[in-house]
């Protein structure tokens, strides 16, 4: 009997770290852009990475294309359950994400990289309160993005009685300022609204440009950087919460600004890539601004400034200490532009 019990106790001391492993997870991650954008593989990589590190237990299944929902709708897949984990470009609410609307104003960052550092370091503590219908992982940005048109653009008063599809909310009151008429547009519909005539034209970083086909339909390049759009990766709550310890563990390492730095990185190598080749193209007018010019569009850009503060301000927050936490984050990285 004493053997018997002893058997007993050893088969109980084996099977106890089987019955204590993590169940395995699967999460949905949806990405509105085509699985040839250079974010669909980084996710990709960013998902093996931490499939990895929790010992094969969290997966992901990435959905590109808008499979799972329209561009727009993102934040609220997260939140309701759609997805897991969402790609998320907060301009495309106007008003909804006031807080890190301060990424999206023109001539703040020098680039992606640096960039990224200094936005996602900075909007972590209010993306509490911003974003709290979700589980916050981390915020980037691409490569500062051009102008590209079927009509000629080189200083701001060029915008005035022209049809411009903005990048996100903070461009839309820029072209409403400059006497332009903005044409909403996710960036997979892009295409279709300069074909049609709709759009004379838009603010889009060049590799994705190219992508996406817009040189097809464009002539006109002005390809002094202007503008920055942020976006962000949000995880669905409760998802999150049914987690482990360990599996939360891994997601909060793989939601970090290193992370999110890597991600941009790859981005941005591609708009480069993308930069560099738009202006070998046959039959276009590629324009390059002089310092006179881009002082032109900084002034013009001023008052979104102020119209940033105030919509802080309206929601509860304390724009001033908002902005110069915003200001030492970028002086910490040397993002600013």
């Amino acid at each position: 009997m004493k053997k018997l019990m002893i058997a007993a106790f050893a088969l109980a001391a084996l099977a106890a770290p089987a019955m204590a492993a993590d169940a395995e997870v699967t999460l949905r991650t949806s990405i509105w852009l085509p699985p040839a954008h250079p974010l669909v593989p980084s996710t990709k990589a960013w998902a093996a990475d931490m499939e990895k590190a929790s010992g094969g237990t969290l997966k992901q299944q990435i959905y590109p294309s808008e499979q799972l929902g329209k561009a727009f709708d993102h934040y609220d897949m997260a939140r309701d359950g759609i997805a897991d984990i969402t790609y998320v470009n907060p301009g495309y609410q106007p008003g909804r994400f006031p807080i890190i609307a301060a990424g999206q104003i023109p001539f703040v960052f020098k680039d992606a990289r640096s960039g990224t550092a200094a936005l996602d370091s900075w909007y972590r503590k209010y993306a509490e309160t911003e974003m709290k219908d979700v589980h916050y992982c981390f915020a980037f940005m691409h490569e500062p993005g051009i102008y590209m048109g079927r009509k000629k653009v080189v200083v701001p008063a060029d915008i005035k009685g022209l049809k411009i599809r903005p990048p996100q909310s903070t461009m839309a009151q820029f072209v409403t300022a400059l006497g332009g008429t903005n044409v909403q547009a996710s960036a997979p519909e892009t295409r279709d609204v300069l074909e049609r005539g709709v759009a004379d034209g838009l603010f889009f970083p060049p590799g994705s440009g190219l992508l996406f086909g817009l040189d097809k339909v464009t002539k006109y390049y002005t390809i002094t950087p202007i503008y920055s759009t942020v976006f962000v990766y949000v995880m669905n709550k409760d998802k999150y919460g049914a987690l482990s310890a360990d599996q939360k563990k891994v997601v909060d390492d793989h939601c970090s600004t290193d992370w999110a730095v890597k991600i941009a990185t790859e981005w941005a190598d591609f708009e480069d890539a993308g930069l560099v080749k738009l202006k070998g193209l046959p039959d276009k007018e590629v324009t390059s601004l002089t310092p006179e010019q881009i002082a032109e569009w900084k002034a013009a850009a001023e008052p979104l400034n102020k119209a940033w503060a105030d919509s802080v301000t309206k929601a509860g927050g304390n724009a001033a200490q908002i902005a110069a936490d915003l200001k030492a984050a970028l002086a910490k990285y040397n993002a600013g532009n």
